[in-house]
């Protein structure tokens, strides 16, 4: 008689087996939801300036002044997002998402990102002072959280060691791009300004619900021993100081 085999028994998967499988399932959904989240948040930082420039501008004008001082602000809130990114790294990684959770469910409170007609300015006022207030109440944290959401989402997916973060800089460059181009082809010519604000508000609280999301999904204890390993590897490998024309290729880059 020949010996028959059970299906079942011969496609069931050994323990190691069964934990690979896993864990590459848990490294590419991470990169999906990761790089959705910092798809989407470059491409609203993006979309939120010209968004809001089309409701001043008929109140302040288009002068130099007026372009020069609302450059001061996205430009600082920029920087402040990316610092804001650096000290929280510091923080232990539960610390850090409670963290980062609080001020996105807080920002929602700025939307709709319409500006209130209490910010016009006089004719006989200085209008500059003005700029910068209705800039920060109407998209003030939520520009900070989206300047602050790419590096940000890399450090956490550097703590969850499934994916390198770094390629993630060119899925942020794309989604900018796609902005600036979307804006003046799609955007302006179809849609009045008060739509305009009020899609991108449902976008930006789409990401709000996917960052927090990835905020409460921990990563499992083997990526974060896996990681812990990674780094007491890394500090104990001697490191050579970049030579003179690596440094200056750095330069020209």
């Amino acid at each position: 008689m020949g010996l028959c085999m059970n299906p079942a028994a011969s496609a069931r998967l050994s323990p190691a087996e069964e934990s690979a499988l896993a864990a590459a399932s848990r490294s590419l959904s991470d990169r999906v939801a990761f790089g959705a989240t910092i798809f989407l948040s470059s491409f609203l930082l993006f979309q939120v300036q010209p968004i809001v420039a089309r409701q001043i501008l008929p109140w302040f004008g288009g002068s130099a002044a007026v372009r020069a001082t609302s450059l001061l602000f996205f430009q600082s809130a920029l920087f402040l997002g990316y610092g804001y990114t650096h000290l929280l790294r510091r923080l232990q990684p539960a610390a850090q998402r409670n963290v980062h959770s609080a001020l996105a469910l807080l920002s929602l409170a700025f939307l709709p990102v319409l500006a209130s007609p209490e910010w016009k300015p006089a004719d006989d006022e200085d209008p500059l002072p003005r700029i910068l207030g209705l800039l920060a109440a109407t998209v003030g944290l939520p520009y900070f959280l989206l300047s602050a959401n790419t590096p940000l989402m890399q450090v956490w997916l550097t703590q969850r060691n499934t994916a390198l973060p770094w390629r993630f800089y060119a899925l942020s460059n794309a989604a900018s791009l796609a902005a600036l181009l979307a804006y003046p082809l799609l955007v302006e010519p179809f849609l009045p300004a008060r739509q305009q604000a009020m899609a991108w508000s449902a976008g930006y609280a789409a990401f709000v619900a996917m960052a927090i999301w990835l905020a409460k999904s921990r990563p499992s204890t083997n990526a974060v021993a896996a990681r812990e390993q990674q780094q007491e590897e890394e500090e104990e490998e001697p490191t050579e100081s970049p030579s003179a024309g690596v440094r200056l290729q750095w330069l020209a880059l």
